[in-house]
């Protein structure tokens, strides 16, 4: 089933150019990224697409019946409620039913209406469809729908009648992409989802979206997300969209597929006109040729010429060198801690790590645990409360701050390098800063002006014009495009030095890191391979903790059993409890089957005319079914109980 439907869609900012001729469709269960580089358009397209900005030209269809959720990046809850009650709201529809249900149950206990037996039934009838339609839209689950998801999104510590006002900007985030799942939209339509979740968060969000009952598309820099998530690939470039079946690594191996193709027509179609118009050039103004050579010529006038295929946009070109060798030993952690203030928890304790020249190791955990105050304390910025540190010989620290705070928003891009290297030529600094895609006036731009892609290319030129050989790196693939993350891959997977860096793009970590340090509150784990080897032993030693379980609990069993054959006594006794419990279990069901088939018989006397409209008797037999019906409850307990 077509959900919605995109047909030549245009947009201009202005004089602008953004998007042009798009087609799109979104089919049932349809998983579908929108991809392509910062600035071409994807985040407009989902506006348009959820109905929050107005296209100029072209059509969307969509049936009035298919409902739209739309998650703008970087969006936080506002509310003044609380984090339960909020999520609770996304259900009021159930409530007011559950509300009307309990309404209806009073009414039909009444006496009035048990003497008019048509509204009696009428009554009957409306509460049977209110209840199947309750049921049927998640009544009696919706409170663990909004438990699941909280906990999902790593709200499982926090007290749930916390007010939203008092959360930080990422929690709102996170709360927001929480309550638009609990609302099941047919077509759910997220920009950058990811941002501001951990590594577990992901994890958990790509199973959730992977079963969702409805077409997911969405915007994201993370491959390791698409390549789970997405079952279709829409590459915007050069204002245009190319649709692409497959996740995102399929994605990557078909486009290069098709440019080589498209590449190989475009030639050979050149090379044929080359000849054709050779052949008319030589022969139109010979008598005998002549009509041949005019021939062709119409040829070439009715040829359908093929566009040159468009190469991708500039990407940028750079390269991280070190300026001297380190020692051997870089760095060595023993037993650290970290605590804001005294008589504090520690944000992490036991930290313990031995990182040698040439390694490159990434810190993981959850959001919260330290792993970006152990990088500031690594630097120098903050002080541990206790442990060993030690930095080894001729070690140059270069750190990346995700914040960027070291830029100076006043300055423009041009003096914020130039002012630390002075003494190179401007010329020099312009063309490093080519190689990080600005050029022309773009680097007089203030600081200030800049995207949060456009500051993080500039930190990293900064980064690299140190020639440190220890990078030491807070989340570096934030704010860069698809492109930009691999261009960084290739210059990191080539640089000579050293590498500790945080990041939760779990495809970089795959990449990069030769080491994953897996942190926590009581302490750190070194596991020696990539991400994918530590999901792995992860996985294993959960595996193995089950089988241990499952076998301490059959030797406790085991156990039990020999001591209880080693017991007449015990076993006589139980034996003999047995026995009771069976014949009072067959009792109590005698019982409820005796109480049932009265209920059935005074129900059907109700619908008699001369008992309804007897008023006393009638009254007897519903007070009748009512105690029958909580001796069957009180029975129910007990069997349940001896059960």
């Amino acid at each position: 089933m077509i959900l919605m439907q995109l047909n030549q869609l245009t947009k201009r900012f202005g004089a602008e150019l953004i998007l042009e001729n798009i087609k799109l469709d979104v089919q049932n269960n349809d998983r579908i990224a929108i991809v392509g580089r910062n600035g071409s358009g994807k985040s407009t397209l989902l506006k348009m697409m959820a109905g929050e900005m107005a296209h100029d030209t072209g059509d969307i269809f969509k049936p009035k019946e298919v409902t739209m959720g739309y998650l703008a990046q970087n969006t936080g809850l506002q509310s003044n409620d609380t984090i339960w009650n909020e999520m609770e709201n996304v259900f009021s529809h159930l409530k007011a039913i559950e509300k009307e249900l309990r309404s209806m149950e009073a009414n039909m206990a009444s006496p009035d209406l048990l003497e008019d037996y048509e509204a009696y039934q009428k009554l009957l009838k409306s509460y049977d469809d209110k209840q199947d339609y309750f049921k049927l839209s998640g009544g009696y689950q919706y409170e663990a729908e909004i438990k699941a998801v909280l906990n999902g999104l790593n709200f499982h510590n926090f007290d749930w009648s916390t007010p939203i006002s008092s959360l930080s900007g990422g929690q709102k985030t996170r709360l927001a992409l929480g309550k638009l799942l609990l609302t099941k939209p047919d077509v759910l339509i997220l920009d950058e989802p990811t941002n501001h979740l951990d590594i577990d968060t992901l994890s958990w969000l790509e199973g959730y979206l992977s079963g969702y009952q409805g077409a997911v598309v969405i915007v994201s820099h993370d491959r390791y997300f698409l390549d789970k998530i997405v079952n279709t690939v829409y590459e915007i470039a050069h204002q245009g969209s190319k649709k692409y079946t497959g996740n995102y690594s399929d994605y990557l191996k078909q486009k290069e597929i098709d440019y080589e193709l498209e590449l190989k027509h475009y030639e050979k179609q050149q090379s044929e006109i080359k000849q054709m118009e050779e052949f008319v050039q030589k022969n139109i103004v010979r008598a005998t040729t002549s009509k041949r050579a005019q021939s062709r010529r119409k040829q070439l006038e009715k040829m359908d010429k093929l566009d040159k295929p468009k190469t991708e946009q500039q990407s940028a070109k750079f390269s991280f060198q070190i300026e001297k060798k380190s020692g051997n030993d870089v760095l060595k952690l023993r037993d650290l801690a970290f605590q804001y203030q005294v008589d504090t928890p520690y944000l992490f304790d036991q930290l313990t790590i031995d990182i040698q020249r040439g390694d490159s190791y990434a810190l993981v955990g959850p959001n919260g645990v330290g792993k970006t105050t152990l990088l500031k304390t690594i630097i120098g910025e903050l002080q541990a409360a206790k442990g060993e540190m030690k930095i080894g010989t001729n070690v140059q620290i270069g750190y990346y701050d995700q914040e960027q705070t070291k830029l100076k928003s006043k300055k423009s891009v041009l003096d914020e390098l130039w002012d630390d290297y002075p003494y190179k030529d401007e010329k020099d600094i312009r063309t490093i800063l080519g190689n990080f895609l600005f050029s022309g006036e773009d680097v007089l731009k203030p600081v200030s002006a800049l995207s949060g892609g456009e500051k993080a290319r500039l930190s990293l030129a900064k980064l690299m014009m140190q020639e440190a050989n220890f990078l030491v790196l807070d989340e570096p693939t934030n704010h860069l495009d698809l492109d930009s993350k691999e261009v960084l891959e290739s210059a990191l997977i080539d640089y000579p030095g050293t590498l500790l860096f945080v990041s939760h793009d779990r495809y970089f970590i795959n990449k990069i890191a030769s080491q994953v340090v897996e942190m926590s509150p009581e302490e750190s784990r070194v596991f020696l391979g990539d991400y994918d080897y530590y999901v792995h032993k992860k996985q294993e030693e959960a595996e193995l903790l089950e089988i241990e379980e499952n076998e301490k609990a059959k030797l406790e069993t085991n156990e039990q059993d020999h001591e209880t054959k080693n017991s007449f006594q015990q076993d006589k006794a139980l034996k003999s409890e047995e026995r009771k419990r069976k014949r009072r279990i067959e009792e109590i069901e005698q019982e409820i089957e005796q109480l049932e088939t009265q209920i059935e018989e005074n129900d059907a006397l109700l619908c008699e005319p001369y008992i309804y409209q007897d008023h006393e008797k009638s009254l007897q037999l519903t007070e009748n079914n009512s105690t029958n019906n909580q001796r069957i409850e009180t029975l129910m307990e007990e069997w349940e109980t001896l059960e």
